[in-house]
């Protein structure tokens, strides 16, 4: 009995070890993927006001947002990878990745070319040709260049929409019904949308983890048309404000469930 109680605490801290250097790698991947995120100061100098509501379901995050900033042009981006934890947090860094190279390489910025040529990279890393048996990982992503010449926002959207709040009113910009990777018969090129900006319009850009998610008390997800209402109502307050909000209703509604995808909303002003 001695000899396998002393068996069984060496394998009890042999697995204890390897739980804590599992946790120890994940912690530092989340440190390298939110070096890679843009830093607060940058973004205050870039919009009036913004937030950023980022709740990962894992350690590290298939979600991310995406700043990059030029002579009078600014990219904003909320981006959905395939899965989370690591699987979507590499997707995740690669994506960031394609956007700078892309970006800074371009000087005619066009939303819906960035999008077109992201897609080109991602199918390429990931060896996708459309064959039945490899790999269908891939990113929604909803990307806006802002003008602050002519004052003009440009979106292009894979999957992920665009919501604008106006005078109280909410208007949203759909989507192409494309994701960043291979499509299922062909890809075509992603359409742009231009946009007239006027003083106090507020921007959104999300993830579909928040209306992913269940309720403990309802069962259901919460849904897309509940959140535009969610938005609709809080178009008064400030933006820490606004983010608070969402975050306690997020948490209200979701109860003791387990959450069960990342969650991101970033709401810029101009």
């Amino acid at each position: 009995v001695y000899r396998n109680n002393k068996d069984l605490d060496l394998f009890n801290l042999v697995q204890n070890q390897r739980i804590e250097d599992h946790l120890a790698s994940l912690q530092y991947a989340r440190m390298i993927q939110k070096a890679l995120l843009p830093e607060p100061e940058m973004m205050k100098g870039l919009f009036k006001d913004y937030f950023v509501l980022f709740l990962p379901r894992d350690i590290v995050s298939g979600d991310f947002y995406y700043v990059f900033s030029r002579n009078n042009y600014i990219c904003v981006a909320a981006g959905d990878c395939t899965g989370h934890g690591v699987p979507g947090a590499l997707l995740s860094i690669l994506g960031i990745s394609f956007l700078n190279d892309i970006l800074q390489q371009r000087s005619d910025l066009k939303a819906n070319r960035i999008l077109n040529l992201m897609r080109e990279k991602v199918m390429k890393a990931l060896r996708q040709t459309g064959e039945e048996t490899e790999t269908k990982d891939s990113i929604d992503i909803g990307l806006c260049i802002i003008d602050m010449t002519n004052n003009s926002l440009q979106f292009s959207g894979a999957n992920r929409p665009l919501i604008r709040m106006r005078d109280g009113l909410l208007s949203e910009f759909k989507p192409d019904k494309m994701t960043i990777g291979v499509a299922p018969i062909r890809e075509l090129p992603f359409n742009n949308q231009i946009l007239d900006i006027m003083p106090g319009d507020t921007y959104y850009l999300y993830s579909d983890g928040f209306s992913d998610q269940f309720g403990e008390v309802s069962d259901k997800k919460f849904k897309q048309k509940q959140l535009k209402k969610l938005i609709e109502s809080m178009s008064g307050l400030s933006m820490p404000r606004q983010k608070s909000f969402l975050k306690e209703t997020f948490y209200q509604w979701k109860g003791n469930c387990q959450q069960i995808d990342d969650v991101l909303i970033f709401g810029f002003q101009i």
